[in-house]
């Protein structure tokens, strides 16, 4: 696997996913804003691995702030969190960063601040090995529902690149080859920045997993041609009732499995579910700059000059089209979700235990 984030000599290095698959090449960021940066323009995305460079990048901030106590040291990483929490609204893991960030802070208020900036340091890159056993799990749960034969759909990117590693959508499918099942997949392209062509194929060669490339409105045709037994996707962000937000096209996709009688998987590890929120209709969606859609690359121009446009990043997939969800803890049905978060995540009672 492809490292897609590290923390290396007090500073934090990102995969520069924007010129994959031609260039792999990483960039240093020795200032939390080039960390915020590099999440607004794309460099490193991916709902876990924006949570793990928004923990990086509290850790790179606080290590230059001059404070004489824990307290002042919080107060100053103010800015710092707003500016996090501002530079991508729809997927829920920075957030979460931002309050385990917050805890880390509000419990050892008492130690001297070099040792609260060192602690905070080992928790981002804790965070990011935490993230890679997460998706293993997820893996090994999401592999039960595979057959040996099976072809897979998926759309967008959730593999490695938009983890700490393994992947979301693509752990079961790594997991279901490790386990010497033979399988497919079918990697929509997913207009307009083509993070399944640029990605998700090229992470899947890497691995040797046999992966076709379609375009985004081949899914329906192949479907109704029973070309598809499953389809695999990641959420940046799950909300209580089950409905699920992620890269716009997913819920086209959702739609036309269920017309098609195809079970329509999402994984979500516990760190992308927002029990806040009652309902999708709540999710903040992200609308992105024109140029993404009306130019390749921002290299070649496709549309007319002065075209009006819409660039939705996400859509919601309401839970009815929802097959179950697998997260690091098992496998639940939408409708059922919400016990996890009320049982106090003891999950046995619910778990899908087999598909």
């Amino acid at each position: 696997m492809v490292e897609t984030i590290r923390w290396e000599r007090d500073c934090v290095e990102i995969l520069d996913q924007r010129v994959l698959p031609q260039v792999v090449t990483y960039i240093k960021c020795d200032h939390y804003k080039l960390v915020v940066e590099c999440i607004k323009n794309l460099s490193i995305r991916g709902a876990p691995a924006i949570g793990i460079a928004a923990s990086m990048a509290v850790a790179l901030a606080a290590s230059s702030i001059e404070a004489d106590t824990a307290a002042e040291l919080t107060s100053k990483l103010a800015p710092v969190f707003k500016d996090l929490l501002d530079s991508r609204p729809t997927a829920v893991n920075i957030r979460w960063a931002v309050e385990r960030a917050t805890k880390l802070l509000t419990d050892n208020q008492s130690l001297p601040v070099k040792d609260v900036k060192e602690l905070l340091i080992k928790d981002s890159i804790s965070v990011l090995k935490e993230d890679i056993e997460i998706n293993k799990a997820i893996g090994r749960w999401g592999a039960e529902f595979i057959k040996t034969g099976s072809r897979i759909l998926t759309h967008c990117n959730a593999g490695s690149l938009a983890t700490g590693g393994y992947g979301t959508a693509t752990a079961p499918m790594r997991t279901a080859k490790e386990q010497g099942k033979q399988i497919s997949v079918i990697a929509d392209e997913t207009r307009p920045v083509l993070q399944g062509a640029r990605l998700t194929a090229w992470e899947l060669m890497q691995d040797n997993i046999d992966v076709t490339l379609i375009t985004d409105n081949t899914a329906g045709a192949i479907m109704k041609r029973g070309e598809i037994d499953l389809c695999i996707v990641g959420t940046d962000r799950t909300v209580r009732n089950g409905d699920v937000a992620n890269k716009i096209g997913t819920y086209s996709v959702a739609v036309l499995a269920k017309e098609n009688n195809i079970p329509f998987y999402v994984a979500a590890p516990l760190s992308s579910i927002d029990f806040t929120l009652a309902t999708g209709d709540s999710i903040p969606i992200e609308e992105r700059a024109a140029d993404e859609v009306t130019n390749v690359f921002g290299k070649c121009k496709i549309a007319p000059e002065g075209v009006k446009v819409r660039n939705i990043a996400f859509d919601v997939t309401p839970a009815r089209y929802i097959t179950a969800i697998i997260t690091e803890k098992g496998a639940f049905r939408p409708e059922d979700l919400h016990h996890l978060a009320d049982a106090g995540f003891d999950c046995e009672k619910i778990r899908i235990k087999k598909p």
